[in-house]
């Protein structure tokens, strides 16, 4: 996990995420205060909780965003899920565990790819000999009769036939051929016949004292070393087989039980789960009807926000020390809507503000990611280069804003079906534009757009 101080963390966001500063230093202090926990001594480090934050904004601010560029900075284990998927224990549907779960195997898997990059070069040395001894077969040995009586007395071997060490060394040498074409690439497109661990089983779910455990286990798996492993054959090209081959190798050379139990303390120690959707479970009045389910969610996550242990098919993992970010829009219930136990575990609260032309604007350009560099990024490939004028992004920033006062508020997001209706014709003749030059101005922007511009039923037209 990279430290870095809550100034460097709001840097980092600012290159792909617009405005939201007060959402950006509270994530970024929640996140050094890990840092700080770990300099602690061990029985304080215990006592420190993490300070779980609630967002409350429309969509399409950046509430996800900023959760998900933070994981990614620090290289922890992140998990997306919806407080509307879930169910609270005895109904049919998802339990809250699950979002845990969920939690380890990403955390596993970043282990894992991690640990494989490191003997990534030994895996691919392997894999090569073994490609080199498909496309060069050893010689097959001639099996010669040996003399029980022989054997039984200790008599000496006879000496290898010298037809055998000549038919070696031109095998050496072939192969040794074989090896530089494999270097400079001009045995990619051979065919090749390989022979590979087959990784399939059927995975089961299986029941447990509180409904059914969303753990999918293959028998293979849970028998571990007792059952033989079991091999299929694949005829694929020489690049195709290096791949499988080095992924095989890696496999081999990977301690998965190191790979689990680092991946488990990561989980515990660094990983973000960040619960969408809370507001839809929150219910003014949760005493009857249908909001009674509502309140049994809150009170299954209410567990896990506070620190429990979870039974995962990988060993228990604590959620004590896991950072909890909700969000939601809040445009019918609010924050203290949700059960009192809830509200306590998230003390941090941080309002993201409605986006602004000039937000649209800063959108559109400044972010390392910024959608008009992937558009023109992606028609550049066709051999189409395009200018995009100030006018045509004070044009679409308007528009966008617009749009979002006469229809549904989607924020940022308005901004990929108003520029994609604008590229839309560009996008079309690209392949008959190959070498041209496409400038787009105010004037253009309003001729692709002018549906929107007279706000006539613009839901006919546009998302």
């Amino acid at each position: 996990m990279r430290e870095l101080t809550p100034s460097e963390i709001v840097k980092q966001l600012d290159k792909y995420i617009v405005g939201q500063d007060s959402a950006k230093r509270s994530v970024a202090v929640a996140l050094r205060n890990r840092y700080r926990r770990r300099r602690l001594p061990e029985e304080l480090q215990e006592e420190i909780k993490p300070r779980n934050i609630i967002m409350i904004g429309p969509t399409g601010v950046g509430k996800t965003e900023i959760a998900r560029r933070l994981a990614r900075l620090v290289d922890a284990p992140f998990v997306k899920v919806e407080a509307t998927k879930f169910t609270e224990v005895g109904y049919v549907g998802r339990d809250v565990d699950s979002m845990v779960r969920d939690l380890v195997e990403t955390s596993i898997r970043m282990v894992k790819n991690r640990m494989v990059e490191q003997v990534r070069g030994k895996a691919e040395a392997a894999a090569e000999e073994r490609i080199v001894e498909l496309l060069v077969p050893s010689p097959k040995k001639e099996a010669s009769y040996k003399n029980p009586l022989e054997v039984l007395f200790g008599q000496p071997p006879e000496q290898q036939n010298t037809g055998d060490g000549e038919r070696m060394k031109a095998v050496h040498e072939e192969r040794n051929i074989v090896r530089s074409k494999l270097k400079i690439g001009e045995l990619e497109n051979e065919m090749v016949e390989i022979e590979i661990e087959d990784r399939g089983g059927t995975p089961v779910e299986f029941f447990t004292g509180v409904g059914i455990e969303e753990m999918s286990i293959n028998f293979r798996d849970l028998l571990g070393g007792m059952l033989p492993g079991k091999k299929k054959k694949r005829k694929v090209t020489v690049a195709e087989a290096r791949k499988l081959l080095v992924q095989e190798e890696a496999n081999k050379l990977v301690d998965m039980d190191q790979v689990v139990a680092e991946a488990i303390e990561q989980a515990e120690q660094n990983g973000i789960i960040f619960l969408d959707e809370i507001d839809k479970i929150a219910s003014r009045d949760y005493k009857a009807g249908p909001d009674v389910s509502r309140e049994g969610v809150q009170r299954d996550i209410l567990p896990l926000v506070e620190g429990s242990t979870v039974m995962t098919k990988y060993g228990p993992v604590k959620t004590d020390h896991i950072l909890f970010i909700a969000a939601g829009a809040f445009h019918i219930s609010k924050p203290s809507d949700l059960i009192p136990e809830l509200q306590g575990r998230f003390p941090i609260r941080v309002e993201l503000d409605s986006l602004t032309v000039e937000d649209f604007k800063r959108i559109l350009t400044q972010p390392k990611n910024a959608l008009i560099t992937q558009y023109t990024a992606l028609l550049d490939t066709e051999g189409v280069k395009v200018v995009i004028k100030d006018d045509a992004v004070d044009q679409i920033a308007e528009i966008a804003y617009a749009v979002n006062q006469a229809d549904e508020n989607i924020g940022a997001r308005r901004l990929h079906s108003i520029v994609e209706k604008l590229f839309e014709e560009i996008s079309y003749s690209a392949p008959e534009l190959t070498g041209k030059t496409m400038v787009i101005d105010g004037e253009y922007v309003k001729a692709q757009l002018k549906e929107l511009i007279t706000g006539k039923d613009i839901g006919r037209f546009i998302i």
